[in-house]
């Protein structure tokens, strides 16, 4: 067995896990906190203003990495979620559920700054445009994962139960993702393309990478906080889960 395949066995440990992530959630957050000022800086005060859009297109810099986040996050879960069903590994199922709030509240993010985004684009805060429709639905798909994976009692049940609903939701990614291409649309086509040119400048492009990348940080910094705190739920029974628990309750 090489070192890699020793290390992914190891990181299936509960008490591995929990450790490891405690290592890397601080530097994760404070990328994440780092990357977000340049980003917005470069962003909202450095970019120069659109020539059909004006300044209104700045909120593309929340709007656009959350959209991208709302369905990597998706994707993410749902490869979790397959783990824990087919190798019923522990942790992945903790990581799939962990994953579902922070999706959620991206999906959510994408739809109010999309609101926001259309009013002066569009004259309305809404439409029932294809892509609007399909992220509507998505944040529907991750309610219903959090609202299964909470009607169970028995933890281990109930992520199984709600990782094979998100496998079942996964045909609504493509269809988020290619809406603008299958049918005549409001929303605007893609303007990144990260295999080849974009049409977007570097002084707007640079923001958004940035911007993309922080998000990123920051669902690492997330997942893995959710996840120490569902294992020590799950593991409370167990010597390790103790030692780290008898500290936190001899404070109170």
């Amino acid at each position: 067995m090489n070192k890699l395949t020793l290390w992914f066995h190891k990181l299936g440990s509960p008490e591995y896990f929990y450790r490891f992530a405690g290592r890397w959630a601080p530097w994760a957050g404070w990328s994440f906190a780092l990357l977000t000022v340049i980003g917005l800086y470069l962003g909202m005060f450095k970019a120069p203003p659109d020539y059909q859009q004006g300044e209104s297109y700045r909120i593309i810099f929340i709007h656009v990495p959350s959209a991208w986040m709302s369905m990597f996050i998706y994707v993410a879960m749902s490869a979790a979620g397959f783990v824990g069903l087919v190798w019923r590994i522990k942790v992945a199922e903790i990581m799939a559920m962990a994953s579902a709030p922070i999706g959620a509240a991206f999906t959510l993010v994408t739809l109010v700054t999309g609101a926001f985004w259309g009013k002066p684009m569009w004259g309305a805060y809404w439409v029932w445009d294809a892509r609007l429709t399909s992220e509507l639905i998505l944040l529907f798909i991750y309610l219903g994962i959090i609202g299964l994976y909470q009607a169970i009692e028995d933890r281990r049940t109930a992520a199984r139960a709600a990782s094979l609903l998100a496998l079942v939701g996964l045909v609504n990614i493509p269809i988020i993702h290619f809406s603008v291409e299958w049918w005549t649309t409001l929303h605007q086509g893609s303007t990144v393309n990260l295999m080849g040119e974009s049409s977007m400048h570097p002084s707007m492009l640079w923001p958004l990478l940035i911007m993309a990348v922080a998000t990123k940080l920051y669902y690492v910094m997330n997942v893995l906080q959710r996840a120490r705190n569902m294992i020590l739920e799950l593991e409370s029974n167990k010597s390790w889960a103790k030692t780290v628990l008898q500290p936190a309750e001899a404070s109170r």
